[in-house]
């Protein structure tokens, strides 16, 4: 069982992103802020996180732009969620060191695959 950190400040996807979760055998902790989600990486050391790149306070690539200045978090897995998904958004997500990238809205099967994809990938 792997440990899930969502990071979604809309109501309705994080509700279906915890279900979906949940439904594949994971545990997980939800918050709708970017503020407190570096504090509680570090804590927790989660195994993926999906994280909306549109916060009300920091914007999902500052975030992953911290967690890849911290070597001990090399391990930590990120899928970026975005309404915007162009490939400039895309290439700028996975340059700053995001693992994986999804537009919204996503398919269940697409967001199920690259969540298989991830946590089976080394780190």
């Amino acid at each position: 069982m792997a440990q899930i950190l969502i990071v979604e400040d809309e109501d309705n996807i994080a509700t279906a992103l915890e279900f979906i979760v949940t439904h594949y055998g994971h545990s997980h902790r939800r918050l709708a802020t970017g503020s407190e989600a570096m504090q509680v990486i570090r804590d927790e050391h989660p195994d993926l996180v999906l994280l909306d790149i549109m916060l009300p306070d920091i914007s999902g690539y500052q975030i992953v732009e911290q967690l890849r200045a911290d070597p001990m978090l090399t391990n930590v897995r990120v899928l970026l969620m975005t309404a915007r998904g162009s490939v400039l958004e895309r290439r700028k997500g996975l340059a700053l060191g995001a693992d994986g990238f999804i537009a919204k809205p996503f398919e269940l099967a697409e967001l199920r695959a690259e969540m298989t994809r991830l946590l089976a990938s080394p780190c």
